[in-house]
């Protein structure tokens, strides 16, 4: 038995959970949660037995001085909760850690404890993945859930993938089984540009998130960044005929295959989101004219197209080459 003193009883609570490792390319899904448990505050209220799950020649524990006194840092898995006000508060339990090396189906089994005793009613997981998508279009992002009626409810894909899997995986499987209804929400990370960090990535997952679960997250200086890693990366681009000729065939590949979609139920979709987050709707967050407003799928809090305010941070690498034909495939995870 799991239990959890001085934490309140909890109002609508969801889970969202995140792993640096294989599953966060650009490290876009633990930024994600990163922000949301810096933006609100978050409180820790558990942490995960390092020694249970982690490797430590693999993620080694980190050495600091505080106060005059040498400190030592675990890897692991924290958990901490918010609570989102507005019209209907609600309060988020955000899952923190990486990836672990070891014992998958305990440390699963753990977080789903949590779970039960804190009366999660929904988990999201979220995960970022390498992809043949351009930067210059908006990050795809899929949600997907084992169980059909979430699907139909959510307007969710149904998972289909089989092949080597993560912890997001796994923990969505572990919740399926254990009853408790489960979401996966995944950016698709330009892999030709695939350092961290993805603020763009981040963004675009925030913004699902915010659909998702009705909230509304401030985004602090996260669009700013967004626009500025966009601008850098057209400019490391631009002095590469090959990969800027790349990046012109990735974009007309993801235009045609968006075609489609523009189809009269898609613009109305579109068209009722705009309305909602023009009138403020969705508690806890800011309303449209003020700082830091709602992030668009591109990145930004502006229409597309918008002008982008500062140049790329300095420091930042060139984009490898675009792989050859008939290379082999740099990484690959679920959609």
């Amino acid at each position: 038995m799991i239990e959890l003193e001085g934490v309140p009883e909890l109002v609508d609570p969801v889970m969202v959970a995140a792993f640096e490792g294989w599953n966060d390319a650009g490290d876009a899904a633990s930024t994600a949660v990163a922000h949301l448990d810096k933006e609100w505050k978050g409180e820790v209220f558990a942490a995960l037995d390092a020694e249970d799950y982690y490797d430590f020649q693999v993620n080694r524990p980190t050495v600091f001085i505080e106060d005059g006194v040498r400190k030592v840092t675990w890897p692991t898995t924290r958990l901490s909760v918010v609570r989102v006000g507005g019209d209907k508060p609600r309060d988020l339990v955000l899952v923190r850690g990486i990836e672990p090396s070891m014992r998958w189906r305990s440390f699963c089994n753990e977080l789903l404890g949590f779970a039960h005793e804190l009366g999660v009613e929904l988990v999201v997981v979220l995960g970022a993945l390498l992809g043949d998508t351009p930067h210059t279009r908006p990050v795809p992002i899929s949600g997907t859930t084992s169980d059909a009626d979430l699907a139909r409810r959510m307007d969710l894909e149904e998972t289909k993938y089989e092949g080597p899997t993560g912890i997001v995986g796994i923990l969505q499987e572990a919740c399926a089984h254990a009853g408790v209804p489960a979401v996966s929400l995944w950016a698709a990370v330009p892999h030709y540009v695939s350092q961290p960090p993805n603020p763009k990535a981040t963004l675009a997952l925030l913004n699902r998130l915010e659909d998702l679960i009705g909230v509304r997250v401030p985004l602090g200086e996260l669009a700013e960044d967004a626009r500025a890693w966009q601008v850098g990366v057209d400019q490391l681009a631009a002095e590469d005929t090959e990969v800027a000729e790349y990046v012109q065939s990735l974009e007309e590949a993801r235009d045609t295959a968006e075609l489609p979609e523009a189809s009269g139920e898609a613009i109305a979709r579109e068209f009722e989101r705009y309305l909602r987050r023009r009138d403020g709707a969705g508690p806890g967050g800011p309303g449209p004219g003020s700082p830091g407003g709602h992030a668009t799928a591109d990145g930004g809090d502006g229409p597309p197209g918008a002008p982008f305010l500062r140049d790329n941070p300095g420091g930042r690498t060139r984009p490898p080459k675009p792989p050859k034909a008939g290379g082999d495939d740099e990484e690959s995870s679920e959609d």
